[in-house]
């Protein structure tokens, strides 16, 4: 670059500052940036003094005594947070291992062997399927991550009532991984019987059954958490720091979408050729709600009836709410509306397919939209606006600026930052390979809700939040998805199902902690 071409640089920044008004503490910053920027790009980040990449580890603390655990439910999501505990069936190691060798973007294999060691011990198993309770039998023996095992452990028990199991001596704390209609009652008889509680969302059934929930819970001290991984996604850490430091100025509209297409997605699970009545306890299933004469459709696809659970409100809703109630600290809404409808899936079910909900917060000025579709993919995420900017709210963190925004009026009037252009990114293993192989761990990866990343690893959500649940229980510490957050959420999903089912808005009477 010639002389003439310096001083035009230079000389054109003076007078481009003199046009706009002056930019105060981040003048420098700015006058810097607009002199280099066809070298290089502007980063509003810097000039706010954001150390995006700037974490804590979350993986380095071991130790502590060893905690045994007893597994209540030991399905699909069951499996999972075995697997996510370090206790995968061989033959799912074996099938990571295999797919590793043909696939060298497929790194579960190498991610699950990376995982830390919990010092944990699996001693009691129980389910009312006699094939998925001696699948988990052999997860459960499977401590040494190995592609095979001979037999199980001597000393990882099957419980064929859970009741048996919490009477145990030797298990200190459970996971419960059953469907929403038994949460409650294993809650409250955990708590009683002094066992540490991981709960799968949602929380509870019913309202009443919340309250009850919650009082046992704390009338006995345990350390409980609610399975809502996305506590742990790097991403909505740092969406909560960046909204701390007003990045969106005064926010009014939150939407939230968890739109699916597919079959799995909308409940319709596969169902087991071996399942029947010898060998599943039926009578057990239907204990706590209303009966019903056996049937295998009802018992792998329990989210389409109302006996079992509360459909798309205390299922996906509660992902979506648990996400910005963890940025925002919004608790339980003044008011909910819901309408919708089953206008797609005619298969017997009783839940709707399509459900939308308004939540009012009259204290915080803001409204919060949640929409969901199961007959459409149209998936739009987490949006949150403030007059100054808008976060799109996922795996990957953007911040756009608000083309009126008082707080970056300057920088849009130099042209430093455009409205229809991210001024923020931030996506922890930007740089890394994807393991995901189906559209559904495409769909759970892209929220953040299958893995983050820590300190440049990546990592398994639920490995993290059962460890931060642990580490709890080692402290006495209850951990950041806990009693009093389940219940915020639970009373949230459940107002937006009242106003379902009995059409009519519903209103939260915080005074009186009741739901009118």
């Amino acid at each position: 670059m010639g002389d003439d071409a310096k001083k035009f640089t230079r000389r054109d920044v003076v007078k481009t500052l003199a046009t706009v008004p002056v930019l105060g503490a981040l003048g420098y910053g700015v006058l810097k940036k607009i002199e280099h920027q066809k070298q290089q790009k502007y980063n509003i980040a810097d000039d706010l003094g954001l150390n995006l990449y700037d974490e804590p580890d979350r993986l380095s603390s071991k130790g502590g005594h060893t905690i045994r655990l007893g597994i209540i439910g030991a399905g699909g999501r069951g499996r999972y947070l075995l697997e996510a505990a370090g206790f995968a069936h061989p033959n799912k190691v074996k099938h990571w291992h295999d797919q590793s060798l043909s696939n060298k973007t497929d790194t579960r294999f190498g991610d699950y062997m990376a995982q830390d060691d919990l010092n944990i011990e699996i001693r009691g198993v129980c389910d009312i399927f006699d094939v998925h309770a001696e699948e988990a039998m052999f997860s459960a023996s499977n401590a040494v991550k190995a592609t095979v095992i001979d037999e199980v452990s001597p000393q990882v028990k099957r419980y064929k009532n859970y009741r048996d199991l919490l009477k145990s001596d030797d298990i200190d704390a459970v996971i419960i991984a059953t469907p929403d209609h038994w949460h409650a009652q294993m809650g409250i008889d955990a708590a009683k019987a002094g066992k540490h509680i991981y709960i799968e969302k949602g929380l509870t059934r019913t309202a009443d059954e919340a309250f009850a929930l919650r009082e046992a819970v704390k009338t006995s001290g345990v350390v409980f958490q609610l399975g809502h991984q996305g506590r742990q996604t790097a991403s909505f850490n740092k969406a909560k720091q960046l909204i701390d430091r007003n990045i969106l100025g005064k926010i009014s509209l939150i939407e939230v979408c968890t739109n699916r297409n597919d079959p799995n997605g909308a409940w319709v699970y596969p169902i087991h050729h071996q399942a029947n009545e010898k060998t599943i306890d039926w009578q057990q299933f239907v204990e706590p709600t209303n009966d019903h004469p056996f049937s295998a459709e009802r018992f792998f696809r329990w989210r389409c009836w109302w006996d079992y659970g509360t459909g798309l409100g205390g299922d996906l809703l509660t992902h979506e709410y648990d996400a910005i109630n963890q940025v925002l600290q919004l608790g339980i809404p003044h008011s909910a509306v819901a309408s919708g409808g089953i206008y797609y899936y005619k298969d017997g079910r009783e839940v709707p397919d399509v459900f939308q909900s308004v939540f009012e917060y009259p204290d915080r000025e803001l409204t919060l939209i949640y929409s969901a579709s199961l007959a459409n993919d149209n998936y739009r995420g987490k949006v949150i606006m403030g007059h100054d900017g808008t976060m799109r709210m996922e795996n990957k963190l953007e911040i756009y600026p608000d083309s009126q925004s008082t707080q970056y009026r300057k920088q849009l009037n130099a042209g430093l930052i455009k409205p229809d252009e991210p001024m923020i990114t931030y996506e922890p293993g930007r740089n890394t390979l994807d393991g995901t192989t189906s559209a559904t761990e495409q769909y759970f990866a892209s929220r953040g809700l299958l893995y983050t990343h820590v300190q440049g690893k990546r990592v398994n959500t639920a490995h993290l939040h059962i460890k931060e649940w642990l580490d709890g229980i080692r402290a006495n510490k209850q951990p950041s998805c806990d009693i009093d957050q389940a219940f915020e959420e639970a009373i949230t999903a459940h107002m937006a199902t009242i106003a379902y089912r009995e059409n009519r808005k519903v209103y939260w009477d915080a005074e009186k902690e009741q739901i009118i």
